[in-house]
């Protein structure tokens, strides 16, 4: 398969493209390294630096010829939305409209969207699938949700076929350590937690330890990135074979609170990782985890590699391998 990956750059976006490189795949990646490191690109990858507001580059780099994209080149801080829906609308809608376009124009009729749990916004029902009512409560879930409608329109119009893949929390980093490079100002928990581990930040902001929930401490559905990086390349099979669309949630469908990710950070590095307990952020569900039967169904997914403990282990190996590299260990 040739597929080419917008923002392969990134975090999930590189274990992607390892995942199709693993099984022989020709994989082009289309980045603008905004917040992706070049560093993070394979050398049997073919890169493509560019922007998906410039619609000719696009189409220049499409007319190649692939057999699918999997799009993956959107900003996702659901905070930073709130505050600067223009940044989003351009990027996330007018970006990926530049990318449905000229996909029909070249005829790359197989696309494969990084889509997002965000869609839902509070949940009506737990654990949340896929027939769950789309009413995102932040703007980075309305972009998501109008590219997924995008999507549907294109398809009875035009012929595209996609696959919208709505993860959960993705986490974790490559078992292998083959992916070093970090993300640049996370603001998830996780990094968070990590940054914390290795003194970078001083301590962390728990926002409420009374919901309704075994230690009080929210819960969230933690998917692991290596996982997430397989249903790509299942979902690319499963279109070009079946011929039809696909939308999925993937997630683990276990809940982890912040204080079981926190009480494993602390025993897996060794370190205290102060905490200080704040009150709620508002629109915080106290709970919020997925049902993944449809991709089990569908795809043969599994979410193996989603336990706590290989998410926590493995992103701590690699920023212990960061710290060994600029000899703060």
């Amino acid at each position: 398969m040739k597929v080419l990956l917008f923002g392969g750059a990134g975090y999930i976006g590189t274990h992607v493209a390892m995942a199709f490189l693993d099984r022989g795949d020709e994989v082009g990646i289309y980045d603008n390294l905004s917040s992706g490191l070049k560093s993070n690109i394979s050398p049997n990858a073919k890169f493509y630096e560019g922007d998906i507001m410039d619609a000719e580059h696009v189409g220049k780099v499409l007319s190649e010829g692939w057999d699918a994209v999997v799009h993956l080149a959107a900003f996702k801080a659901a905070g930073e939305s709130m505050l600067k829906p223009e940044k989003y609308s351009l990027n996330n809608i007018t970006g990926s409209l530049n990318l449905i376009t000229e996909c029909v124009k070249h005829n790359v009729m197989n696309f494969i969207l990084s889509s997002s749990a965000a869609v839902y916004g509070e949940p009506a029902y737990l654990p949340v699938d896929e027939k769950h009512p789309k009413n995102p409560t932040n703007y980075y879930g309305y972009t998501k949700y109008c590219i997924e409608q995008n999507l549907e329109w294109y398809s009875k119009l035009k012929g595209l076929r996609y696959a919208a893949l709505r993860y959960f929390n993705a986490a974790g980093y490559d078992c292998d350590l083959r992916m070093t490079g970090l993300e640049r100002n996370p603001a998830n928990l996780i990094p968070v937690v990590m940054e914390v581990a290795e003194g970078k930040r001083p301590n962390l902001l728990v926002y409420g330890n009374d919901y309704p929930t075994e230690d009080g401490t929210g819960v969230r559905d933690y998917v692991h990135v290596s996982d997430l990086a397989d249903a790509h390349v299942m979902a690319a099979d499963y279109l070009l074979k079946n011929g039809e669309n696909l939308v999925v949630n993937l997630g683990s469908e276990t809940g982890l609170s912040v204080q079981q990710i926190l009480d494993a950070a602390r025993r897996i590095t060794g370190r205290p990782i102060p905490a200080q307990y704040v009150a709620r952020r508002a629109g915080d569900p106290a709970k919020l985890v997925a049902t993944s039967k449809l991709a089990h169904k569908l795809l043969g997914w599994e979410a193996g590699r989603s336990d706590l403990n290989t998410i926590i282990s493995s992103t701590w190996a690699v920023y212990e391998e960061n710290m060994r590299k600029f000899g703060k260990i």
